[in-house]
């Protein structure tokens, strides 16, 4: 866990909160009939090559890219990359200020 000495302790307590993380392979859009077909053992072609990064995401937002690793009779990511989160521009003022009457 990452901690500083002059972190204040409400901070130490936000840092122990558990978020879900997903780690994503594909994405793929299917139809309610084609998800209805799915038996087991049928096969999805995804357009992604076998090779492509894996993205982990926080909360639905991408956080990292990597790829897939074995530890043991496991399977991990080794984070390549991390991916700045994008910047949010808020406008505090009207785009066109209101002629005053």
């Amino acid at each position: 866990m990452l901690t500083c000495k002059t972190t204040p302790d409400y901070w130490k307590s936000l840092l122990k909160v558990e978020v879900p993380v997903r780690v994503v392979l594909a994405k793929k859009k299917m139809s309610v009939d084609q998800i209805l077909e799915l038996v087991p053992g049928i096969m999805i072609q995804f357009d992604k090559p076998c090779d492509s990064p894996l993205t982990l995401e926080v909360d639905g937002q991408v956080l990292a890219q990597g790829e897939v690793v074995k530890v043991g009779d496991k399977f991990g990511i080794r984070i390549k990359e991390v991916v700045p989160p994008a910047e949010r521009y808020v406008p505090v003022w009207p785009s066109q200020p209101e002629a005053a009457e």
